[in-house]
């Protein structure tokens, strides 16, 4: 099970405008961080009114880049950006834009990653 860890990861999914659900789920994202091997690829894929989670403005930005410093990977939806008419440039550094959050979900699901709605 050790070995899956390098070819799959997970994939948790945030659609929800809450600052409360927001600080859960970054909450829940660092315990994965450090309950699973290291070098295990965690993605957080925000869309939808979550969004806001990824302005530069947001009150958790700070712990974005945190958790982004110990290895967890943000996608933003461009289908979100565009609906929204948000800049990338307003968005925390190092977002990764995916074409389409929900079907980022599924093709993560198809590659074997585990799926997690917190």
């Amino acid at each position: 099970m050790v070995g899956a860890a390098s070819t799959s990861g997970v994939v948790v999914h945030l659609d929800e405008d809450d600052p409360a659900k927001h600080a859960a789920v970054l909450r829940n994202v660092g315990n994965l961080i450090d309950a699973l091997p290291p070098g295990t690829q965690i993605e957080l894929v925000v869309h939808g009114p979550a969004i806001s989670l990824l302005l530069r403005e947001s009150p958790h930005r700070e712990a974005v880049r945190e958790l982004q410093s110990r290895g967890l990977t943000i996608d933003a939806c461009r289908n979100t950006l565009r609906s929204e008419r948000i800049d990338t440039e307003h968005l925390v550094a190092d977002s990764v834009i995916v074409p389409s959050g929900i079907a980022h979900l599924v093709i993560r699901q198809r590659e074997g990653w585990a799926y997690l709605r917190p």
